[in-house]
């Protein structure tokens, strides 16, 4: 048995398997024990090792049919007191709203480190398309959702001069190219911040789509239910630790 194969108790152990869990991070992906051992830079027996121990825990799980593996239900319940916390709950039928009135998906982020982390999305019962889904994590200074967030941070980011139009306009805009769909087809992003009631910034919430439809026009007409969904969320997440 090779050196870096050979089983790990303690901290190691533990660190490992929370290296295999956040190869997860993502849209509810599924992988086959080779992917996790190549993202998690492990060899694949001690991957399995692993991925076994997690799913006798339930924070993973394994389908019979394929064998591949994704995230349990044991995770999501471990997950929901923080989801309390954070107000997701009581703002989720607020971001229901919001999808099924613009025909778009909501997303809601907060800031973690440098970057902006998606925590919630609400999918509109129409015109659902996978350009409306954000990546799970964006750069806070060059987003959209990032630059709602730091536009209104306390803290010092470097760009204060350069945020004025966000904080001047009340939303930030980006328009980004993508190679992850297999048309061309530029994607924009609009985002405004979710404020609790110290007025302090907790969040972002965005949408986005293929710029052809998310005009100008288009983004003149959501805005107002935008900011008005983004108060109300503001409203139920008093309790909640700020992320700034």
């Amino acid at each position: 048995m090779a050196d870096t194969d050979k089983p790990r108790s303690g901290s190691q152990a533990v660190e490992r398997a929370i290296h295999l869990l956040n190869c997860f991070e993502g849209d509810d992906p599924e992988l086959s024990i080779s992917q996790l051992a190549h993202l998690a830079g492990v060899p694949v027996s001690t991957a399995h090792r692993l991925a076994q121990a997690l799913v006798r825990g339930r924070l993973l799980e394994q389908d019979p049919l394929t064998d591949r593996y994704r995230v349990g239900h044991g995770l999501a319940t471990l997950a929901r007191p923080a989801l309390t916390r954070l107000g997701i709950d009581s703002a989720a039928p607020h971001m229901y709203a919001l999808a099924a009135g613009i025909k778009i998906t909501a997303s809601l982020s907060v800031a973690d480190s440098s970057d902006a982390v998606t925590v919630f999305q609400a999918r509109p019962p129409v015109l659902f398309c996978r350009h409306q889904l954000p990546r799970l994590r964006q750069p806070l200074r060059s987003s959209a959702t990032g630059r709602a967030l730091l536009a209104y941070s306390q803290a010092d980011c470097g760009l204060r001069t350069d945020l004025d139009p966000v904080r001047r306009k009340g939303f930030a805009l980006e328009e980004f190219e993508t190679d992850e769909f297999e048309d061309a087809d530029p994607i924009r992003s609009i985002a405004v911040p979710v404020f609790s009631p110290d007025r302090q910034v907790w969040g972002a919430l965005s949408v986005q789509a293929r710029a052809v439809r998310l005009n100008d026009a288009l983004i003149r007409e959501i805005l107002p239910a935008m900011q008005q969904i983004a108060v109300r969320i503001g409203t139920v997440v008093q309790n909640s630790t700020h992320p700034q």
